[in-house]
């Protein structure tokens, strides 16, 4: 039997997992360990031997699996008939049963905001407070979201938001493969209806599944990305930086490209 992690180290573990999550660094991998030789290894602890703990692979860690190709980006909509456009795509959703995530959640979050927006943002899945209430970006990340957007100038009822899956994962984990790409189809349809001028993917889950591929935050931070005829931007997600509030200036610098493109100057203060 495996043994049992105590609470304290679970949720230890979790946090750090959930920090380099964030980051971007997505994919860890547990080598197999013989038996024989821990016994081996703890029975000679006593002398100054140096034992190997890990021993070679008997099989080789498993290649990444590709990314499913992007819907072609569909016609343009008029502004006056967007609403009616994400309506038709929210009913497609309907009491949506396409993955797992269906059996745990309360609600579909489908988004939040301007059908005529400028500036969109995507995030990873709907947390606890967004499952109660069918609405993305309401609990302590929304709020913090809720004040960026503030700080570019604008409020909230002036951008669009939505998430890379429409139902909490469990535990607020990370969405698996197999239910990002499920979902993600939706997500294309509504950008393409929206046609942001600008989009900002919060963390590392939006913008793999955008991009279409795995790269640390680092590497994808600080410059303008073309996606769907649209001018993506990365930064960090509200909820890491309510985790590590120094990466705050980082993001805030992030955001300032946004407002470049857009012609934004943030509010005057006094």
């Amino acid at each position: 039997m495996p043994q049992q992690l105590d609470s304290s180290t679970r949720e230890a573990l979790e946090a750090r997992l959930r920090f380099y999550r964030d980051l971007g660094m997505t994919e860890f991998y547990r080598r197999p360990v013989d038996p024989e030789l821990i016994a081996t290894v703890r029975a000679s602890e006593s002398s100054e031997t140096t034992q190997t703990i890990y021993p070679e692979e008997s099989q080789t860690i498993p290649h990444r699996k590709s990314f499913p190709a992007a819907p072609e980006i569909a016609a343009a909509v008029a502004p006056s008939e967007r609403n009616a456009a994400l309506e038709l795509i929210r009913q497609e959703i309907g009491d949506c049963t396409r993955c797992a995530l269906s059996t745990g959640r309360n609600k579909v979050v489908f988004a939040d905001g301007d059908a005529k927006a400028r500036l969109m943002f995507v995030g990873e899945g709907p947390g606890a407070d967004e499952d109660a209430q069918g609405i993305p970006f309401v609990g302590r990340a929304g709020q913090l979201l809720n004040n960026m957007i503030t700080a570019m100038g604008l409020k909230r009822e002036e951008v669009y938001i939505a998430n890379v899956v429409k139902c909490r994962p469990p535990g607020n984990r990370t969405p698996e493969p197999e239910e990002a790409n499920t979902c993600s189809p939706f997500l294309f349809r509504q950008i393409d209806v929206v046609r942001p001028e600008v989009l900002v993917a919060l963390g590392a889950t939006a913008a793999t599944y955008l991009l279409g591929q795995r790269q640390p935050l680092a590497g994808l931070r600080g410059r303008v990305h073309s996606f769907r005829g649209t001018k993506l931007i990365v930064t960090y997600h509200p909820a890491f930086l309510l985790r590590d509030p120094r990466q705050k200036k980082e993001a805030w610098a992030d955001l300032q490209i946004a407002m470049r493109e857009l012609g934004l100057k943030p509010p005057s203060r006094g």
